[in-house]
């Protein structure tokens, strides 16, 4: 009687290696500085954006705002600070891009699209150092509706 057999042990998928960056120290490098530079300008326009915001606050009481014919559909306060606040919040996401993209540098991935693993054009990278997808990728592709 043959004894039965045990069914193989599954050996646990390999993760497929991240494409590693095609471009020089030299040219990491000045990226590097441009992101650094970038980070800065984007948290000090956040940061102003939202003090601008919360000094229209100051100084008036909650129900300020009319909404009669004279004055239109609220206020004109209200609506600049919703921009502010707006803006400020994009500026906060550019950031966390530009971290993103420091960071692949620091993993060796940069330049290569985190969707399709292609390599990101340069003059792409030059325009947008924190670019993470290849044009086609990014636009939604040709095609697509």
């Amino acid at each position: 009687m043959a004894s039965p057999k045990k069914p193989a042990a599954k050996k646990p998928a390999a993760k497929k290696p991240a494409a590693k960056t095609r471009f020089g120290k030299a040219f990491l490098d000045k990226q590097k500085v441009l992101l650094v530079e970038e980070r800065a300008r984007y948290l000090k326009s956040a940061d102003s954006l939202k003090a601008e915001a919360d000094a229209l606050l100051e100084g008036r009481e909650p129900g300020d705002v009319q909404f009669d014919e004279e004055s239109g559909e609220g206020d004109t306060l209200a609506v600049a600070r919703d921009l502010d606040l707006a803006l400020s919040a994009q500026a906060r996401d550019a950031v966390e891009e530009i971290d993103a993209a420091l960071e692949r540098i620091r993993k060796g991935t940069y330049g290569v699209c985190i969707k399709s693993g292609k390599p990101i054009p340069q003059e792409r990278l030059k325009a947008i150092p924190w670019a993470a997808e290849r044009v086609e990728y990014k636009a939604g592709g040709l095609g697509r509706r």
